[in-house]
């Protein structure tokens, strides 16, 4: 089968409009994660540096900063993600049905943190105060 340049041309231009529709999507969660951070009290650029951003995330759910390294264990990293997303949705007063948003869907659920109404419960400790 031969390829036209028209094909290639509707095959180049919808991969562009997907890397585009990407792009928009990963700043609108580096937004999301942003504002989460700051309405739990933090530095809001923790939310966009990798690495950090899971101790930020740690730190806001008032876990000790060594469950990073239990994050980096086949199998035990699930638990323990499934145990600070539900204190995530607890801290914002959420229940099972925000865990759950936040354990499958995890940037709609950072949006829906970030933008929506819920307010951070616990006492707020800055990072880098």
């Amino acid at each position: 089968m031969e390829i036209t340049t028209t094909d290639a041309t509707v095959d180049g231009g919808g991969a562009v409009v997907w890397l585009v529709v990407m792009l928009v999507w990963a700043v609108l969660i580096l937004i999301a994660g942003w504002k989460l951070y700051v309405k739990a009290g933090e530095s809001g650029w923790v939310a966009i540096v990798p690495v950090l951003n899971t101790f930020g995330l740690l730190k806001i759910v008032k876990r000790p900063l060594w469950w990073f390294l239990m994050l980096l264990i086949p199998i035990v990293n699930v638990v323990v993600l499934v145990i600070v997303l539900s204190d995530l949705s607890k801290a914002f007063g959420r229940g099972v049905g925000m865990t759950l948003l936040l354990l499958f869907l995890t940037p709609i659920g950072y949006l829906v943190l970030g933008f929506g109404q819920a307010q951070y419960q616990l006492q707020k400790e800055p990072l880098f105060a």
